[in-house]
């Protein structure tokens, strides 16, 4: 695979990278996007960097290198970045008929989830509930990336895993889900809701 885009349609049919304790070095699928996934036993590191220069900076077989400090933060100096949240990626397929509860669709919302979809995330629809927010948009390799947030008297009650079922309800192709392992609330709901667990991924954000 010669592209984060196959590697990634390839993971949805479940067909992740192979356990061979390898390296994959790809290009940046977009300016924006740039960062590491650690698949089990396999890591994409996708830079428009030469690979023989990623190579030489991690040990052959230390299957936690591309995601540690160490190489993060060479890699974030040679690019003029810096790693952000080392994030559990999960997928789902879409689900048919309506959302198991009411969403009504909005065009803008001043929420800091929203603006943090906006930043990483192209052709972004929001859409909210009483308590409750959901957003979809294209992310790293235009995938289609779920977000969800619930208000802090709204929670302990399922509308976590609620809001992440009604995401696959609007989609129509695979979805994926970046979420913070220390926000177990939000890997339980995510679990609960049939995200499949498939990887980890750090992205390096500018600045």
């Amino acid at each position: 695979m010669n592209s984060l885009e196959a590697v990634l349609a390839a993971a949805e049919r479940g067909a992740p990278p192979a356990p061979d304790g390898g390296l994959t070095v790809v290009a940046q699928p977009s300016p924006r996007d740039l960062g590491v996934i650690a698949f089990t036993g396999h890591t994409v590191v996708f830079a428009d960097l030469p690979p023989a220069w990623v190579r030489e900076r991690l040990t052959a077989g230390d299957l936690s290198a591309p995601v540690n400090p160490p190489f993060l933060l060479e890699l974030g100096l040679r690019t003029g970045r810096s790693a952000g949240n080392l994030d559990l990626l999960a997928v789902a397929d879409p689900l048919p008929g309506p959302p198991p509860l009411a969403l009504r669709e909005v065009t803008a919302a001043d929420h800091p989830r929203v603006e943090r979809a906006l930043a990483y995330r192209d052709e972004v629809r929001v859409w909210t509930c009483e308590g409750g927010l959901l957003t979809v948009g294209r992310g790293v390799a235009g995938r289609w990336e779920a977000a969800v947030e619930v208000g802090p008297g709204h929670r302990g009650r399922g509308l976590g895993r609620l809001l992440a079922t009604a995401a696959r309800h609007l989609a129509s192709r695979p979805l994926w889900a970046q979420i913070a392992p220390g926000n177990a609330a939000s890997v339980r709901a995510f679990l609960a809701a049939g995200y499949v667990p498939i990887g980890s991924e750090v992205l390096l954000v500018p600045g």
